[in-house]
Parts: structure tokens; C-alpha cells; sequence
């Protein structure tokens, strides 16, 4: 399509604590730290929104990328939420030791979601080997492993240092997968591959009884990896997510680099989702726009005059 979503640009995740937060994601995941100051990004300035953080910091890991952004005062993230929650959004860390990558996200003080240790899933869900935790503000993270010959093939060529490689994908827990890929789809990205994961294997990961979840992989146009998971629990059903600012310890956001705001705005509304639109504006010549998805998840689209490389 001549229009919409290219490729996620970045993760953005709030923190009560931002030295705190650096520390882990760099000690306890491999991430290095931008030492420039970054200034707020387009989409706190849009009118309406105006937010202004206390701090913030860039990481990165391999090619891709987290923004922390320090609230110290703003709602913490739920302290009984769960995966099939709707508030609930991952990132996917690469890695290629998962027994050292395990054993040092638990030695920096990683909270564990998953019971027993990595899970090897089982062959109908990719035999990928994975582990659920939390970071010191509360918000999920997963390790993941492929199989040699799956996944990305980015994370098959030689890479030196730790045990962790870069961000495959953030996935999102949503209450009806066909409602979000309909929305999503209108954004421009398309369905790459589904599946539905049971038993006891996944029941640990979550560290959720009798689950089954549908898992819906998109993709953006111009890059695979990071991507979008959908993870549309049929059972156990989880709530709703609240009402919450922007600014709050939750509200994740994936900033993607977009072509044609306007039209993808047009499409929305068209399509019955005028309320998604929470800003939109131009920011020192850009345009941006901050959504909500059916679900409350957050996103931001910056658009590019050139299509990216």
C-alpha cells in the first residue's frame, strides 16, 4: 500500500525511577545507554497532550530501541495484573544463551511471571524457549529463544558480547484478535502468522490456569522485526484495562514511522474508530498523531517524507 505504518521505530515505557530503571535494563538485559538527553518527542508536545517529564533516557539493544521517560508521581503499574489482563504489554528480548540470560535477569532483581524457569514450548508453537518477568516498575518483559532456522533471520548472524540480541516484537493482550487486526490492518500492517497456545507449558509461562490464546504476529511494510503479537486470551478471560493518562507507570507506546497521516486518520474514522484519535498535529514541521487501539494501548505515528531505508 502507498500508505501507512513502515516499520516500529521505538518502544516507550514510563518509570517512577529512571536511574533505577537504566540500571536494569542495562545490567540485567545488555541494553547501552544514549548519553545524549533527548529531548521530549513530538507527540507530548501535541496540543491537548502537553506533557512535560521529569527526565528521560534512550537504550538500545542491537538495532533496536527503549525510551524510558520518568514520571516519579504518576500511577504505578497494578500490582495483581496478569497476561490475559488487557492492560498487559511485553517487549520480546533475543536471546542466544537463555540459561545465562535467565540467571542474570534474576541475579539484577527481575520479578518472575513465569513458574518453573524458561518454558520450551511445544512443537506447534514454534519449540521457541521463553521466560516471562518484570522490570522494577512492574512492566512484563519476556526472554525468547528460537530454534536454529526460525525466527528472524537477523538473529542468526554472529553477534558478539552478551547473551541478548535486540527486540523481536511487543506484544499486546487484546479481547477480540479479529477487532484489532481489523484495526490494525487500516494502519497498514498485515497478518504474517497465527496460532493458538495451550497447555501446560503456557500455563507456566503465564502463570495462568487452563489458558488458551490465540497469537496473531503483524508485520509493518518495510520491516520484520520488531513487529506487533496480539494475544487474544479465550480463556481465562482478563479485565479491562483502566482508564489512565498517558503518563501513567502502564501506558506503554509504540512509536511507528508512518507515511500519510491524514489518510490513515480518514480510515480510522471511516471505519467507526474516531474515538482511537487522542492527538494529532504538527511538531517542528512533522506531522504526529497519538492513538489509542480497541483496547487502550497506546501508539504514535510520525510521518516520514521519505520512505525508509
Amino acid at each position: 500500500m502507498s500508505h501507512g505504518v513502515q516499520k516500529l521505530v521505538g518502544i516507550g515505557r514510563n518509570t517512577a525511577d529512571l536511574d533505577r530503571a537504566c540500571a536494569f535494563y542495562r545490567d540485567a538485559l545488555g541494553f547501552r545507554s544514549d548519553p545524549t538527553h533527548p529531548a521530549p518527542p513530538a507527540w507530548m508536545r501535541l496540543p491537548g497532550v502537553e506533557i512535560t517529564p521529569a527526565r528521560r533516557a534512550r537504550l538500545s539493544l542491537g538495532a533496536q530501541r527503549i525510551e524510558l521517560t520518568e514520571f516519579p508521581d504518576a500511577a504505578a503499574y497494578p500490582g495483581d495484573g496478569t497476561a490475559c489482563d488487557l492492560l498487559f504489554q511485553h517487549c520480546a528480548i533475543v536471546v542466544v544463551d537463555m540459561r545465562a540470560a535467565f540467571d542474570r535477569v534474576v541475579r539484577h532483581g527481575a520479578v518472575p511471571i513465569t513458574r518453573g524457569g524458561p518454558q520450551v514450548l511445544p512443537p506447534s508453537t514454534g519449540r521457541v524457549t521463553a521466560f516471562k518477568f518484570r522490570d522494577p516498575d512492574g512492566h512484563p518483559l519476556e526472554l525468547i529463544g528460537f530454534p536454529a532456522g526460525t525466527g528472524d533471520p537477523a538473529w542468526s548472524t554472529p553477534h558478539g558480547g552478551g547473551p541478548t540480541l535486540g527486540i523481536d516484537h511487543s506484544a499486546i493482550s487484546v479481547g477480540d484478535s479479529t477487532r484489532s487486526v481489523d484495526f490494525y490492518a487500516l494502519l497498514g500492517l498485515r497478518v504474517v502468522a497465527r496460532g493458538v497456545n495451550r497447555g501446560i507449558e503456557q500455563q507456566r509461562l503465564d502463570d495462568l490456569a487452563e489458558v488458551e490464546v490465540d497469537v496473531v504476529a503483524l508485520q509493518p511494510a518495510a520491516a520484520r522485526t520488531p513487529h506487533l503479537e496480539l494475544l487474544g486470551y479465550r480463556r481465562p478471560r482478563g479485565r479491562a484495562a483502566p482508564d489512565m493518562p498517558p503518563c501513567a507507570t502502564p501506558a506503554d507506546r509504540l512509536t511507528w514511522q508512518t507515511s500519510a497521516i491524514d489518510v490513515l486518520l480518514d480510515a480510522l474514522d471511516d471505519a467507526g474508530h474516531a474515538g482511537s484519535l487522542v492527538a494529532s498535529g504538527f511538531v517542528d514541521g512533522m506531522a504526529c498523531a497519538l492513538l489509542r487501539d480497541p483496547d487502550g494501548h497506546l501508539l504514535v505515528l510520525e510521518e516520514s517524507a521519505d520512505p525508509p531505508a
